[in-house]
């Protein structure tokens, strides 16, 4: 949600900055714009619509300053165009600022700011923070005799009055030295080069030319000064010492290679993902599972009156997934909750419980929120996610990365199939530590999970196949999916991956739910997905397809190779290779990503940005 890209140091920053933003185009927006200092004056461009919209704009205009900032907008506070787009300016054109967040208290400060003289042009809660910051440095200007690092206290002393989120760059009209970067509740990360810094929301706009970054922690403020050492001090006015780390993710992670999307690719990625997910976790040897981020808490999980698993969309779904296994092979307690919904509704927490917090990005608001409010009550709390050093490894006493790489394309794929695997050898490992799968059927499992990879490279080439399916249903208007058990999370993830790309309407429901209600749509226009594998309750699935069938609905099956009743029942079947019960959600998801795919492309919809969504939510 929003992009952040600057630059300081003795390249031209312009191509810095347009390559940043459309790296981090990904993340959603509906604008764009950049400010660069040339000829000691701030010059500022933007523009609502996608980055090639801001490139036409700027055409043949000046671009040779060395410092800048660049910023792609997702709509809060005002409709996306051109006044509301960033960089914002101060009244006296003196500062410009970029900012991703919601300053919650804006409304209070702009009227305070107004009283004394100042004037908006646009709706955004950003705008009022860099009016903020000029009339503290004014304040402080005045009473000191010296400009050095006043905008560094200004910012310091402004920061202390907002309410809300916020990652923020600023630029100083004449000063071609120095940028100023903080953070809080939104991600931002500092690349270190020779005697030049990058500032982006995530690494990939940094990766090309540094791999040395810093990841601002919340209520940072740092001075990045081209001829210096980074300085960070927090809003208190306490210096931090930064800790420098280097990048894992190269360049050519974060490029196509040689796919038509992003997506596409991360689909045909995910064996890779899920051996990187595997890798290193399963003793050869004894089938024992090590999670290095989990080991010292496991006496605690063990002894947990329960598991509270918290995360939103994709993630939520395979939370879902995660309370089948862990409840059915480690006979412990789980309740799956939206984090949007967890801190609001009062939720009662002791220090018997664990909260495990799943994210992608690690970055996500609500869930950071709800983390927050069970350290708060003394849970325990851990984390899944992808991006080493997000603000949700921060924040948690331990937990466990999914070594997914980059993922590119806003609607998940791959971090879904590897959440669930972390979630799988979880549910492993607890069940082994109190012996409550029998050790010949722990053994198989293990066995099955570590086949998984290799049985998604052959549901893969159905790719051709599912397409010409696509070509049969692109044009409907309401989908439905149906799943049973485990695989009722996968109905559900699969019906919102339609959604996301195609927006196509589509409902994921358990299948014996269908008859409470959604058997009112089915008509011969309605599609119906339907989840039926030979492990998962197949007999009663087969008496629910039949009731589709009945009704004249579409039936598309996922079933297991081999398969004959239900293939002589549906309309289109797509075959999975035979596996547990237990590990089928690996298997049964892929031919829905495929499917949402093959018919967003056929509708002409763009699979990779899809309109509205943005890739990391950081505000609530």
């Amino acid at each position: 949600m929003c992009g952040i890209v600057a630059y300081v140091g003795s390249r031209r920053a312009y191509p810095i900055l347009i390559k940043g933003l459309q790296r981090l185009e990904y993340r959603g927006y509906d604008s764009a714009g950049i400010g660069l200092i040339e000829n000691n004056k701030i010059v500022t461009y933007k523009k609502d619509g996608k980055v090639n919209d801001l490139i036409s704009f700027i055409g043949d205009s000046s671009t040779d300053g060395t410092i800048g900032i660049g910023h792609t907008r997702w709509a809060t506070h005002g409709p996306p165009n051109q006044i509301n787009s960033h960089p914002h300016s101060s009244s006296n054109g003196k500062f410009s600022l970029i900012h991703n967040g919601i300053i919650e208290n804006y409304l209070t400060l702009k009227i305070a700011l107004e009283k004394k003289g100042h004037v908006f042009i646009s709706d955004t809660d950003s705008e009022v923070l860099i009016h903020l910051i000029e009339d503290v440095y004014n304040s402080l200007e005045k009473k000191s005799s010296s400009n050095n690092d006043l905008l560094y206290q200004a910012i310091i002393i402004a920061l202390n009055e907002v309410i809300g989120a916020y990652a923020i760059v600023i630029l100083e009209q004449g000063n071609t030295q120095e940028i100023f970067a903080a953070r809080k509740g939104s991600p931002l990360v500092i690349g270190i080069g020779n005697e030049e810094y990058f500032v982006a929301s995530d690494a990939s706009p940094i990766i090309e030319f540094t791999n040395k970054v810093i990841y601002l922690n919340d209520g940072e403020v740092a001075k990045l000064n081209k001829n210096e050492d980074v300085i960070v001090k927090t809003i208190e006015n306490k210096i931090k010492s930064p800790y420098v780390q280097e990048l894992e993710q190269t360049l050519e992670s974060i490029e196509k290679g040689g796919y038509d999307h992003f997506m596409l690719k991360e689909i045909f990625e995910q064996p890779k993902s899920i051996i990187d997910t595997l890798r290193g976790r399963i003793n050869p040897k004894t089938n024992d599972i090590i999670l290095g981020g989990i080991i010292d808490h496991e006496s605690r999980i063990l002894s947990a009156d329960r598991i509270i698993i918290i995360a939103c969309g994709t993630s939520w779904h395979s939370g879902l997934i995660g309370e089948y296994l862990i409840e059915d092979l480690a006979r412990i307690n789980v309740e799956v909750e939206y984090a949007s919904e967890f801190r609001y509704k009062n939720p009662i927490l002791t220090k018997k419980d664990v909260v495990i917090a799943i994210s992608q990005s690690g970055e996500t608001a609500d869930t950071l929120a709800a983390l927050e409010l069970a350290k708060e009550k003394g849970a325990l709390t851990l984390g899944i996610c992808n991006v080493v050093g997000s603000s949700i490894t921060r924040t948690t006493s331990g937990g466990t990365y999914t070594h997914a790489g980059p993922e590119i394309g806003v609607a998940s794929t791959k971090a879904f199939t590897t959440q669930v695997t972390v979630l799988t050898l979880i549910a492993l490992r607890l069940s082994q530590l109190k012996s409550t799968v029998e050790r010949n059927n722990y053994d198989f499992l293990i066995k099955e999970l570590r086949l998984v990879p290799q049985k998604i490279e052959k549901l893969l080439l159905q790719n051709d196949m599912i397409k010409e399916i696509a070509l049969k249903f692109y044009k409907a208007t309401n989908f439905l999916y149906l799943g049973r058990g485990v695989n009722f999370p996968v109905a559900l993830e699969g019906a919102l991956k339609l959604k996301e790309i195609s927006y196509i309407h589509a409902e994921g429901y358990p299948a014996a739910e269908m008859k409470h209600g959604p058997i009112a749509l089915i008509d011969d226009e309605m599609p119906i997905v339907v989840i039926a594998n030979r492990k998962d309750n197949y007999e009663k699935v087969v008496s629910n397809i039949q009731e589709v069938k009945a009704r004249g609905g579409k039936l598309i099956a996922i079933v297991t190779e081999g398969d004959q009743e239900v293939k002589s029942l549906a309309d289109y079947c797509i075959e999975i290779p035979k596996c547990f019960r237990e590990i089928s959600p690996l298997l049964t998801i892929i031919p829905l990503q495929l499917l949402s795919y093959h018919i967003a492309l056929l509708r002409e919809c763009n699979v990779d940005q899809p309109r509205n969504l943005a890739k990391s939510v950081t505000v609530e």
